[in-house]
C-alpha cells in the first residue's frame, strides 16, 4: 500500500517541482512584469499575505459546493431510482438527460440570478446541475450493469425487489456511483467559482474577479491555487470515503 502511494505521489510532485522552478527561472531571467506573470515565490508571497482575506471567501465557496453536492447527490439517487424500477420512465428520461447536456449548464447561471437573485441559492443550484449528470449517468449504468444470472438465481430462490436490489444491484452499482461521485466531486468547485462570478457578495469567484479587474495576478493565481486543492482535496475524499463503505472495489490488480 505504502509503495503504491508513493508511486501514486512522487511522479506528479516532482514534476510539478519542476515546472515551478522553470517558471521562476523564466520570470527572473526575462524580467517578466508581475502584472502579466508573477513568479511562484511572489504568488506564495501573495498567498501567505493574503490568507485573512482569502479565508472567508474559501469558506463560503465550500459552503455553495457542500449544499449543490448534497442535492446532486439525492436527486440522482432519486432519478436512478426511477430509470432502474420503471421502463417508461427511462425511455422517456434518459434520452432527456443525455440531451440535457449539449445546453451549457453555466449558461444557465444569469436566468438563475434573475429569478432568485444573487445570493447562494443561484451558486448550489449550479453545482447541483454540473454535478448531477455524472452521478445519476454512473449510478444508472451500475444498477442495469448487475449480473442477470445472479438476478435470476435470487428469483429462483423466492427472493423479492427489495432484496434483489441490496444483494445484487447495489453491489453492481457502488464502482460506478464512486467514479461519477469522484467526477462530480472535481468538477463542483470549478462550478461553484464561475457561478459566482455573475453575481456574488462573497466567493473565490468574486475574489479572482476583483483582483483581476485590478491587476492583481498574484492574487488571482494563489485563488486559482485554492481552487486546485479544494478540487483535489474533495476528490480524494470521496475516495476515502469509497474505500471505507466498499473496499472490494479498490482491491489491487496483478503487477500494480
Amino acid at each position: 500500500m505504502k509503495v503504491q502511494v508513493v508511486r501514486l505521489v512522487i511522479p506528479p510532485f516532482l514534476l510539478l517541482v519542476a515546472i515551478g522552478m522553470l517558471w521562476e527561472l523564466v520570470t527572473r531571467i526575462f524580467a517578466v512584469p508581475e502584472w502579466l506573470l508573477p513568479a511562484p515565490s511572489v504568488i506564495w508571497s501573495e498567498f501567505s499575505s493574503s490568507l485573512p482575506q482569502l479565508a472567508p471567501h474559501t469558506v463560503r465557496t465550500l459552503v455553495e459546493v457542500g449544499f449543490g453536492y448534497g442535492v446532486a447527490l439525492i436527486a440522482a439517487f432519486v432519478m436512478a431510482g426511477m430509470l432502474e424500477q420503471s421502463m417508461v420512465a427511462r425511455r422517456a428520461l434518459h434520452p432527456l438527460l443525455v440531451t440535457s447536456q449539449a445546453i451549457p449548464i453555466f449558461a444557465l447561471a444569469p436566468l438563475l440570478a434573475i429569478w432568485f437573485g444573487f445570493g447562494m441559492l443561484p451558486k448550489v443550484l449550479i453545482v447541483a446541475l454540473v454535478c448531477f449528470f455524472p452521478i445519476v449517468i454512473s449510478l444508472a449504468g451500475g444498477f442495469r450493469a448487475a449480473d442477470p444470472d445472479m438476478v435470476a438465481l435470487l428469483r429462483s430462490m423466492g427472493a423479492d425487489d427489495r432484496q434483489v436490489f441490496f444483494k445484487v444491484k447495489w453491489p453492481s452499482a457502488i464502482p460506478g456511483l464512486l467514479s461519477g461521485m469522484k467526477i462530480a466531486a472535481s468538477y463542483s468547485v470549478i462550478a461553484a467559482v464561475i457561478a459566482e462570478w455573475i453575481g456574488a457578495s462573497q466567493g473565490l469567484g468574486l475574489y479572482m474577479l476583483r483582483a483581476s479587474n485590478s491587476f492583481q495576478t498574484a492574487r488571482v493565481f494563489s485563488a486559482i491555487g485554492v481552487v486546485a486543492v479544494l478540487s483535489i482535496a474533495l476528490f480524494l475524499l470521496v475516495d476515502v470515503v469509497g474505500r471505507l463503505i466498499a473496499p472490494w472495489t479498490y482491491v489491487p490488480r496483478k503487477g500494480e
